[in-house]
Order: C-alpha cells, then structure tokens, then sequence
C-alpha cells in the first residue's frame, strides 16, 4: 500500500502518455512524411515460446515448430510499448488477436483522428472501385 501511494504521488513525474504527434523523424523525411504523417504508432504481432499443460498443447501449436502464444504490442516512434496483449494461443490468427485488444475494456485504441481518416480512405477507396468498374463496362 506504501508503494502505491509513492507512485500516485509522483505519477505526473513517472508517467507520460504517449504523444498523438507525427514524430520528428518522420516530419523531418521527405521519404517518409507522405505515407506516415498520420501515423502514430505502430502495432505488430510475435510468438512467443511458451510451456503449457500436454491436454491444452494442440491450440498452441504455432506456425513453426513448438508451442508459443501469439503476443500483439504496439510502439510509438521512440521505440516504447504503449500497449501488449499477451496470452492468445500459437494458433490463433492475428486479425483475431487484433479484434480481442479492441474489444477488451481499456485495450487497444485508435485516435479518434485516426477514425475520421479511415472513413475517408474507405470514401475514396469506393470511388476508386466505382470508377474502375464503370471504366471496365
């Protein structure tokens, strides 16, 4: 209890969320700036070895030999974890690991910004599609 109370204290000073800014080094990119101004963070899936009772083995079977989890974690540019999921199993696919840390209280969140984007990609990858079609006819 005397450490908790240590760290609400000093929380201010030991804990800083994550910037919603492009970083620098990718505003500083000509190479880089156009594709990822947006961009956050970013967000990648490993296995990890793992050592789990032989009645539940079959489900942890990875793509490779051995049992491992499929472990989800997102990093921000200067290369720290600003989210981990860990737990799902070797073969578990990585859009369901993804779904699991949206749907999960106080998981994985995007920007709203980030969704206001999405909804204009999907706008003008529609009217990219209807022009491709209309062009084929």
């Amino acid at each position: 209890m005397v450490v908790l109370r240590g760290i609400l204290k000093l929380y201010k000073a030991l804990i800083r969320l994550p910037s919603e800014d492009t970083p620098q080094e990718i505003r500083d990119s000509k190479r880089f700036y156009p594709y990822f101004k947006d961009c956050v963070r970013a967000i990648d899936g490993t296995h990890v070895r793992a050592s789990v009772p032989p009645e539940i083995q079959g489900r942890f079977h990875g793509r490779k030999d051995g049992t491992t989890q499929n472990v989800l974690d997102a990093i921000s540019f200067d290369l720290k974890f600003t989210y981990v999921l860990v737990g799902w199993e070797g073969s578990a696919h990585d859009s369901c690991v993804l779904n699991d840390a949206f749907a999960r209280l106080g998981g994985y969140s995007i920007p709203e910004e980030s969704r206001v984007w999405n909804v204009k990609r999907d706008n003008i990858c529609q009217a990219m599609w209807s022009d491709y079609t209309k062009s084929g006819e």
